[in-house]
């Protein structure tokens, strides 16, 4: 290559990859002068700004506050809300009374109806819900301000569902979907969502069948910054969670689109997703899908909207979102089997490739990618031990996540040209063939177990169409071989991030292993690179680089809290008291009360949370006048071979949550609050939970168990308030500005403890 190719095809592969995340979302500048009928970001954060003043989780004082906002927002457009208050556990047993917001728009036809869907509820019990789900609330109540605004009446029904108890087990959303007569309207639901406080805004489809109508339709709306692919649902579905969206496809038949951010993945469910942390690109994003496909849906066919076919579909700069049907997968990879074929006899008659060179191409490849498959496996083990405290944030996903995916990156980047470097005597063709004969295994496994993934054979194909130039042409021109590397990088670039961001850096080798893959289909400007070597050791300093940033940013701060736990736990059984935490390594502010705590606590049941998290430290407490509930057996009647026996579980006291565990005796049926658990749930799900209820108003717990006769029941009652550091018998100062509440666990609680035998 000439002098100077060498820095600027690197440049312009930075740039494409630059370019690759930029364009996917739109810009954002503040503007108080957008036209009324237009979607304006600044107008929906000023709803933001009015749900996230404080924790609204179902049972807290500002759950109301925010109840009416919305409300008097909706009443406001001249809508008529309503609210359907009720009872659901959902399928995890997670009792919760939700209470619903709801309006509708009519249409000037009787067809499906479309539904907007967010939810209000933060999670319990300090996060102040500004992202999850305050941007989807804010994103609704903004862009149907703009449609009413428009004057136009729509062809169908506009359903509004704010949904009440999606953090506690979909229970809003359940309540909707199976009591509602609206539910039998709906034929396609919109759902705004998050799992972070930025970065682009991810289409995911909820369907039980074909995709292909629903990506013809999404399509048509014409998004201006559409970020989806066939492959992300899946992804999706490897999340700890699902939607409120989920209930509607599982329950109704009924499709639809989520859209949800996943970036600064650190701040979801925590004090931290606040007004200022939320990226306004991101929620202006939002907005960008919401106008289109409102005012393309509202007069859409609802009911023409199920397939029997999918389609593969993955969006890229310029082009924007590129589909085909599935039916193409098979016959564009034997095109390419067939193109690739051809390829080597031509180069072999040529004597341009080599079966020699050919093999030893299948080295530097090898080494490269088990190097950096073994790297990306024990680099968050790895980093778990030199950081201890990175256990502790249970988001997998750490405050300086973003150095440690860039770091591992240049540093697979390095070890890539180091091996390369070793094999400079293998002309590039003869490099190439051990790439492609790799990507088309990949290829065709995907076909073959992951056909939504099918997108993977378009890079390839531009690598196949490199291979004749590079045999005819000693020195191709290489901006032509950056011009064919563009949809590697484009397709492969978001998918680096994504990864690691959204799963946790437990993931880091998805990073590791894609980057390799994605550096062997670069081979034809890389193969030519005369200095790989220099160009390891540039990697390899950029590595130490990220690696120093990162260690700089290990610590905490104001900014960025350590997560902290502690618990008061006082069991009436045996009337003793302890301190417990679920920290690894505790603060100042919860060390002083486990000071000589013990590691490695199993006193006490595994309390419901999302990761299952156990307490890790304990130490003897003082003895308190906690109240605990107080448990009437309110009948106990033997039916043929079964005994029926109904509890009411009454608090003495301002609770938050009641989790009741039994001993392993088969229930042939369980009721709580005249709602009976499923028999899925009971018989294949549960352990010795039984049931989680996310109390509001102080409502009582009636339970009615039915079980064999001849067996003895014992049940574990665990009744929590969220009142640690105000109650007036404690003195538990407030965390420190460095530090806030550990997320996805019962936290800052007093909880006591009792068990209840009926022999």
């Amino acid at each position: 290559m000439k002098k100077y190719t060498t820095g600027i095809t690197l440049f312009l592969l930075g740039l494409a990859i630059f370019w690759s995340f930029d364009s996917a979302t739109p810009s954002y500048q503040q503007n108080n002068t957008v036209p009324l009928d237009k979607f304006s970001t600044d107008r929906a954060l000023g709803h933001v700004e009015k749900i996230s003043v404080e924790p609204h989780a179902v049972g807290f004082p500002a759950h109301k506050k925010v109840r009416d906002y919305i409300v008097s927002e909706l009443q406001k457009m001249g809508l008529e809300p309503s609210l359907q208050e009720g009872y659901t556990a959902g399928d995890w047993a997670n009792l919760s009374k939700a209470t619903n917001i709801l309006a509708r728009i009519p249409g000037s036809e009787k067809g499906k109806s479309l539904m907007l869907l967010s939810h209000y509820d933060s999670n319990p019990h300090s996060s102040l819900g500004a992202s999850d789900a305050g941007s989807g609330v804010a994103t609704i109540l903004e862009g149907v301000r703009a449609f009413l605004a428009k004057n136009k009446t729509p062809k169908n029904d506009i359903i509004i569902l704010i949904s009440d108890a999606e953090e506690l087990g979909l229970n809003g959303a359940d309540l909707f979907a199976n009591q509602h007569p609206w539910a039998n309207d709906v034929g396609l639901v919109l759902n705004f969502e998050a799992r972070g406080s930025g970065g682009p805004s991810y289409m995911l489809i909820e369907t039980n069948r074909g995709n292909s109508r629903l990506i013809e339709e999404f399509t048509a709306a014409g998004p201006e910054f559409p970020v989806a692919n066939s492959l992300v649902y899946s992804i999706y579905k490897m999340l700890p969670n699902d939607t409120d969206l989920t209930v509607f496809r599982e329950d109704r038949d009924i499709e639809g689109l989520n859209f949800a951010f996943i970036d600064d993945h650190y701040d979801y469910h925590t004090a931290r997703d606040n007004y200022d942390r939320l990226d306004r690109k991101t929620l202006a994003h939002q907005g960008s899908y919401l106008m289109p496909l409102l005012n393309h849906f509202s007069n859409a066919d609802l009911g023409n909207l199920k397939s029997l076919n999918d389609n593969v579909y993955f969006n890229v700069p310029f082009f924007k979102l590129v589909s085909y049907p599935f039916e193409w997968i098979w016959p564009m990879f034997g095109l390419a089997f067939l193109f690739f074929v051809c390829i080597l006899v031509y180069g072999f008659k040529k004597q341009q490739l080599h079966l020699k060179e050919i093999s030893k191409g299948f080295l530097p490849m090898g080494i490269s990618l088990l190097i950096n498959a073994i790297v990306g496996f024990f680099s968050w083990r790895f980093l778990k031990w030199l950081y201890p405290q990175y256990q502790d944030m249970l988001h997998g996903f750490t405050y300086n996540g973003y150095y440690y995916i860039a770091g591992f990156v240049v540093l697979s980047i390095a070890i890539c040209f180091w091996a390369y470097h070793k094999f400079q005597n293998i002309t590039v063709p003869n490099l190439l063939v051990a790439p492609i004969v790799l990507w088309l295994i990949i290829c065709g496994a995907v076909a073959n177990f992951l056909p939504g993934a099918g997108f993977f054979i378009v890079p390839l194909v531009a690598l196949l169409a490199s291979l004749p130039i590079l045999i005819n042409q000693k020195a191709p021109n290489p901006y032509l071989m950056v011009f064919l590397a563009l949809p590697a990088l484009w397709i492969y670039a978001p998918f680096i991030k994504m990864f690691p961001v959204g799963l946790g850096l437990k993931m880091m080798i998805t990073s590791t292993v894609l980057t390799s893959l994605t550096f062997f289909l670069l081979l034809p400007i890389f193969g030519f690179y005369k200095s790989k070597g220099k160009l390891a050791f540039l990697f390899q300093l950029l590595f130490a680089i990220f690696m120093v940033l990162a260690h700089f940013n290990s610590g905490f701060s104001k900014d960025h809290a350590k997560p902290s736990s502690l618990l008061y736990i006082l069991n009436t059984d045996t009337q003793s008291a302890q301190w417990v935490s679920y920290d690894h390594v505790l603060i100042d502010w919860n060390k002083q009360y486990l000071e000589d705590a013990s590691p490695n606590v199993k006193t006490y049941q595994v309390i419901s949370s999302k990761y299952s998290t156990g307490f890790t430290y304990s130490t003897p407490a003082p003895m308190k006048n906690i109240a605990p509930p107080k448990v009437d057996k309110t009948k106990d009647t033997i039916m043929a071979d079964h005994r029926i026996v109904q509890l009411t579980i009454t608090p003495q006291r301002s609770v938050n949550r009641l989790e009741v565990f039994t001993n392993d005796i088969p229930l042939t049926k369980a009721t709580v609050n005249n709602i009976e658990l499923s028999k899925f749930y009971l018989q294949d799900r549960r352990r010795s939970k039984l049931l989680t209820h996310y109390i509001s108003d102080n409502d009582a717990t009636v339970l009615e168990l039915v079980y064999p006769k001849d067996q003895i029941l014992e049940l574990q009652v665990y009744e929590a308030s969220n009142d640690l550091l105000t109650h007036p018998m404690f003195s538990v100062p407030q965390r420190p500005e460095t530090s806030i509440p550990m997320p996805f666990i019962l936290n800052d609680a007093i909880l006591t403890t009792k068990t209840i035998r009926i022999e």
